[in-house]
């Protein structure tokens, strides 16, 4: 059977990260494996960043222990969210990122919370969900702290390969979860609002709009012909992409975005739009690649 992998710091993001993993888990009829990685070695170890308070004496054993506990609980909890869902945990050692891409790398995704612990990662995306976000091959959502919302599944629409992947996973989240889902085109990559007004161009602003709209009914008609339950609404902007995903994505229930995944260079280096939307979106966030 596949699964849904759940990476579990201990943090109240991973937290939410692991329940809306158990619904998503649910509904595509699948299990959830939930992993906690512990940084080695560790007798290094000066703290953990699971809630509950360790031994004072820090061994491989206590800390196996105490983690297997968390997790224990966690998928409890799981279960109790979303009865007869099957769950699996497991503890590893290691690197966060590098663990949990390859104990994902066939799974349905990889669902972690947007940061960890720190004082710094409360205020900036979590080191390991940005390192993932910008390389793992699997959809991976990014679930923040706060509880996702029951709205609108919002997808960016360019037309390209990548594109395609993001409206694929919208439309079928959409779909299982009975939620509208709101398609946006940004007609330029550049800000130029910022530049001059819109009215100093000198462009036909309604046949921009005319044709941005025609690139959104082209890139969504296949997938309304097989998801006729899916109510769509095209949203054109002005801005650019991030701004325009991010201005209807405080109601949102999920915001979807393609991403290349050019290889090692994205461990250092998210794409604008991806990094834009994971650091500023208040809702969950799934980062699809094209398909290969």
């Amino acid at each position: 059977m596949t699964e849904i992998v759940v990476g579990f710091d201990g943090s109240a993001a991973a937290r939410s990260a692991a329940l809306w993993a158990a619904k998503e888990a649910a509904s595509r009829h699948c299990e959830l494996l939930l992993v906690h990685v512990v940084r080695g070695p560790v007798p290094e170890l000066v703290y953990t960043p699971l809630s509950t308070p360790l031994p004072t004496a820090l061994s491989e054993e206590a800390v196996r222990a105490h983690a297997e506990n968390e997790l224990t609980n966690l998928a409890a909890e799981c279960v109790r969210l979303s009865p007869g869902l099957g769950t699996t945990t497991r503890v590893e050692y290691g690197h966060p990122a590098d663990v949990l891409d390859d104990l994902a790398r066939d799974a349905e995704m990889l669902v972690v919370g947007s940061s960890g612990r720190s004082g710094v990662n409360r205020a900036l995306l979590g080191s390991t969900a940005a390192d993932l976000a910008g390389h793992h091959k699997r959809p991976i959502v990014v679930v923040r702290e706060a509880k996702a919302g029951e709205g609108p599944v919002v997808v960016g629409v360019d037309g390209s390969d990548t594109s395609a992947a993001a409206i694929d996973f919208a439309f079928d989240f959409a779909q299982r979860h009975d939620r509208d889902l709101i398609a946006v085109h940004a007609w330029s990559d550049m800000p130029i609002e910022a530049l001059a007004p819109l009215e100093d161009w000198g462009y036909n602003w309604d046949q921009v709009r005319t044709e941005s709209e025609a690139v959104i009914a082209r890139c969504v008609a296949g997938h309304q012909e097989t998801h006729p339950d899916v109510r769509v609404k095209h949203h054109v902007s002005f801005h650019g992409p991030a701004q325009a995903l991010l201005e209807v994505a405080d109601d949102a229930g999920l915001l979807v975005v393609g991403s290349h995944g050019r290889g090692v260079i994205r461990r250092a280096l998210l794409g604008s739009v991806s990094h834009a939307v994971l650091y500023h979106a208040p809702c969950p966030v799934a980062v699809v690649r094209r398909k290969s």
